[in-house]
């Protein structure tokens, strides 16, 4: 959209300055100011074009993921002096963005009919001795057709290894039990030990209480949709270090490298070359177990205090 001083100035040959500032409910001072600053302006797009340039080979390396404090401060490391606000204007005028997130999936459904677990935990996610306490949880694992896949984890809570897992493309019970089946066959037994888990509708059923029961693993239950620290939860993509086979026959052996959730929902596995695509990364179960090998994760860095 042509601005009304452009406007008078690309027409000021035709017609008289003061008729057109009449007409555009313009004073002449201010057309004949917004005149003299021509210059400056021309240089300042040009430097803003310069600006844009380095910002994204900053955005480029980070593959869509920075948004303006981490590219000011990538920035300043480079020893660029930039203001915050001036990196944020620049991305919005050369339209640089990210790879967006798609749609959250709810995993934490809780079933109001099932019976109370008491919280055995309380918020202590820290063992002193290995197979004492385990804790799992379900994330969602986006497809290149936008379709899901799910994620069942079992955590040792004094390792932080992953002890069982299970991926399906739905989140019924077995997907949990699968992953506490799976855990049980690596460790030999649960004998003693206590599980903890959110209060999603698996984790309350009927059918995974009576296998906890028969696996012989006490259950604990937190908060809705809040089993366990984002710090000790298992992100997308962790690792499954057992060595025994998965239970689903849909997911390959080969292992993954632990991730930050936002790096897995934006890495795209089907190529290693050319630019990273906008769409949702895993085209089937094979690609989660594979992807890793394809696109290591990102440099990432703290959020950094700009201003």
């Amino acid at each position: 959209m042509i601005s009304r001083f452009q406007f008078v100035d690309d027409h000021r040959d035709a017609f008289e300055v003061k008729r057109l500032c009449q007409v555009l409910g313009l004073n002449r001072s201010s057309y004949y100011k917004w005149r003299a600053g021509k210059g400056a302006r021309a240089a300042r797009r040009r430097a803003d074009q310069r600006l844009a340039v380095r910002i994204r080979e900053v955005h480029g390396d980070s593959r869509g993921v920075y948004g303006s404090p981490r590219v000011t401060a990538e920035l300043r490391d480079q020893g660029l002096h930039v203001n915050e606000k001036r990196v944020a204007r620049v991305i919005r005028t050369f339209s640089i963005t990210g790879i967006r997130l798609r749609r959250r999936v709810r995993t934490t459904v809780p079933d109001p009919a099932v019976s109370r677990v008491p919280d055995l935990f309380q918020r202590d996610f820290t063992a002193v001795e290995p197979g004492r306490k385990y804790m799992g949880d379900i994330t969602y694992l986006p497809l290149a057709d936008g379709e899901f896949l799910y994620l069942a984890t079992v955590l040792d809570c004094f390792s932080r290894k992953v002890v069982g897992w299970s991926i399906a493309s739905h989140m019924r019970t077995s997907l949990v039990a699968d992953a506490l089946e799976m855990a049980a066959t690596t460790r030999a037994g649960f004998e003693g030990a206590v599980f903890h888990s959110d209060h999603g509708a698996q984790y309350g059923s009927r059918a995974f209480a009576d296998l906890c029961d028969q696996l012989k693993i006490t259950r604990s239950m937190g908060a809705v949709g809040s089993s366990a620290y984002p710090a000790t939860t298992p992100a997308v993509g962790t690792p499954p270090t057992a060595t025994s086979a998965p239970m689903n026959t849909n997911a390959a052996t080969t292992p993954l490298s632990s991730r930050s959730p936002r790096d897995q929902r934006r890495v795209s596995t089907t190529t290693g070359e050319g630019p990273v695509p906008s769409a949702m990364p895993f085209g089937s179960a094979v690609d989660v177990l594979r992807y890793n090998d394809v696109w290591p994760p990102p440099p990432r860095r703290p959020h950094a205090v700009t201003r």
